[in-house]
């Protein structure tokens, strides 16, 4: 798709796009000297791995290897097409493309493409009915009543289904769809007598949008007594429910900005208290969180506080959801409210000013709110009891990274129940040596250029590998030396990944391109090798390298090529002495094979 635009519009709307700001909006990056880090969004991990860099415009993991430019990491974090990537940043920059091209390729099935179109078009007509006609004003009145005003009402895209059987059918026939397609997606119900009714209907509608603002499904809440009280559109390829997050569209940005994010468990919960000025909350499907949401919040935030309802098993779910959000590397906080309140009730009883600074403001650390429900859990007049308390209360203390404040929290249980902060001491350091947080578990949270710098692999590599390797990214950043390996070297790398790469920044300078490595990996079809120029492109260089580094550099990779040459052909006068069975010369040549690795071996 690629060769179908021409270069000079790609190039705009890659310059367009800053690749920090594009990434920064899937990974929380924290800069460290010249680049940016995070944790990869390609692969589960703790400890960042993921470097961007301003300067070159490219992104690179040393964890999984995945590298690119801003075009490539829009196709590999959506699954876009290429022309589908180009589509998005361009809308993005507010930069237009030929009106001639289009895409043949698209990441999303037909059947797909005209669900999101059946979504925007319910989306837009649910809002209508709800803001402007006489069938929409029972579920108008609904959400004034629960304190909503117009502006949030409008944020939300808020909505109404009258109670009629054919409503929202004759409105989809009349807009082309068809009924199969809309009763497989459960915006339809079929009947025992084969007839088709609304799912939603007599509902207020909550539309639930994806990361990128996109109606995939609907919540529906029923305000005239039908049953299920909630309800949510069916599972499908679109609409997971394990993998979204109610606002998560809105709340991103305010969320990247905190490095902090409110977890809530409903619809409205969200939506009250984004109208209450927390504008960085999120809630899940109705379900409990799963792994796949945790890591997502750990990618946008260090911190999550998490403010679930204050009955008993609003509680438990807090805890569930802690421990899980613990073990991703996130820091939680919870909010606290009154028994049998919800966050929706606590701003209308209180108002939004007392929400923010009583509640979310005032969270506990989550070990301070864990031992205090564990409590609940054990009869501390009973010996038995205190000490499964105890040994319960320093299997969280375990987990926590900070010395301090597992020092802070010892203290309290040494000085209650009058036992040794040395015993207590070698409790914690027992049960962390067992589950391995002794093992760099610290070092979560750096963000180094030595780390990101320095991928362990490269020590397994033969010197003729790693001196092609740091050739090319030399190569990468300066004609100059470039020209020069052209000159003295060609495409004589041993590596046949390296042959191309060389070959291609030959052509690359030829055509008059500057070294610019983001370009350069956007002319590259092969993802392994956009990857392995991101990589190198990412090895830090020191500045102003002489004619004789690079002369040595060469000297290595040409003794390397001459030696294997050298090998090959003692191979071949090996094989030829063993068929004319005459052991002792194949023996002498075995010799000579052997004595030539070696000397590749010590090529320095």
């Amino acid at each position: 798709m690629a060769n179908q635009l021409p270069e000079e519009v790609i190039e705009e709307v890659r310059k367009a796009n800053d690749i920090v700001d594009v990434i920064g909006e899937y990974v929380q990056l924290k800069k460290q000297g010249r680049n940016f880090f995070g944790l990869c969004p390609f692969h589960g991990e703790n400890t960042p791995s993921f470097s961007v860099t301003q300067e070159k415009q490219i992104f690179h993991c040393f964890g999984c290897q995945k590298g690119g430019n801003v075009i490539t990491f829009m196709m590999e974090i959506e699954g876009f097409s290429f022309y589908e990537a180009l589509k998005f940043l361009a809308d993005k920059s507010g930069t237009d493309l030929p009106e001639s091209a289009s895409s043949p390729q698209n990441s999303l099935t037909q059947e797909n493409q005209r669900l999101l179109s059946a979504y925007e078009w319910l989306t837009k007509f649910y809002h209508h009915l709800l803001r402007h006609t006489k069938d929409g004003k029972e579920g108008y009145q609904y959400f004034r009543d629960r304190g909503l005003d117009e502006e949030t009402i409008e944020a939300f895209q808020l909505g109404f289904a009258p109670n009629a059987k054919d409503f929202t059918k004759e409105f989809l026939d009349k807009k082309g769809f068809h009924q199969q397609l809309l009763i497989k997606a459960g915006l339809l119900s079929l009947q025992d007598d084969n007839s088709v009714s609304d799912r939603f209907r007599g509902r207020v509608i909550f539309p639930i949008r994806n990361h990128l603002g996109k109606t995939i499904g609907f919540g529906g809440r029923a305000i005239a007594g039908q049953e299920p009280k909630y309800l949510n559109s069916s599972e499908s390829e679109l609409f997971q429910k394990g993998k979204l997050l109610y606002n998560f569209d809105l709340a991103k940005k305010h969320i990247r900005k905190r490095s902090e994010v409110v977890l809530f468990e409903g619809y409205m919960d969200v939506i009250a208290s984004y109208q209450a000025g927390v504008k960085n909350g999120v809630a899940t499907m109705g379900t409990a969180l799963t792994e796949m949401q945790a890591k997502l919040l750990r990618r946008y935030a260090d911190r999550v506080i998490i403010c679930y309802d204050g009955d008993s098993a609003g509680t438990e779910a807090t805890v569930k959801a802690a421990e899980l959000l613990r073990r991703t590397g996130s820091e939680v906080r919870v909010a606290v409210l009154e028994d049998d309140m919800d966050p929706d009730n606590f701003i209308q009883a209180y108002g939004a000013e007392a929400f923010q600074t009583q509640v979310i403001q005032a969270s506990d650390a989550f070990i301070g709110f864990y031992i205090r429900h564990l409590k609940k859990d054990y009869n501390l007049s009973l010996e038995g009891e205190r000490i499964k308390y105890i040994e319960a209360v320093l299997d969280q203390l375990a987990m926590i990274e900070s010395p301090v404040e597992r020092e802070y929290y010892l203290k309290e249980l040494s000085n209650q129940y009058n036992i040794t902060m040395e015993t207590l001491t070698e409790e914690i350091s027992s049960r962390r040596r067992k589950s391995g947080f002794h093992q760099h578990k610290s070092d979560r949270n750096r963000y180094t250029r030595e780390y990101a710098g320095k991928p362990k692999t490269n020590k397994l590599l033969p010197a003729f590998q790693n001196a092609e390797k740091k050739l090319i990214s030399y190569m990468l950043q300066d004609p100059y030396i470039s020209d020069k390996v052209r000159e003295e070297l060609g495409a004589g790398f041993n590596m046949d990944e390296h042959q191309i790469i060389a070959t291609r920044l030959y052509a690359h300078y030829e055509e008059g391109n500057s070294a610019d490595v983001s370009l350069f990996i956007e002319n590259l079809s092969d993802p392994h090798l956009r990857e392995l120029v991101a990589e190198m492109a990412m090895t830090p260089l020191f500045e102003g390298i002489s004619d004789k580094e690079v002369n040595d550099y060469i000297r290595i990779i040409r003794t390397q090529a001459s030696a294997s040459g050298s090998v090959r052909e003692l191979k071949e006068q090996q094989r030829l002495a063993e068929q004319q069975q005459d052991p002792v010369k194949a023996a002498q040549i075995a010799m000579q094979i052997i004595e030539l690795q070696k000397q590749l071996k010590n090529i320095n």
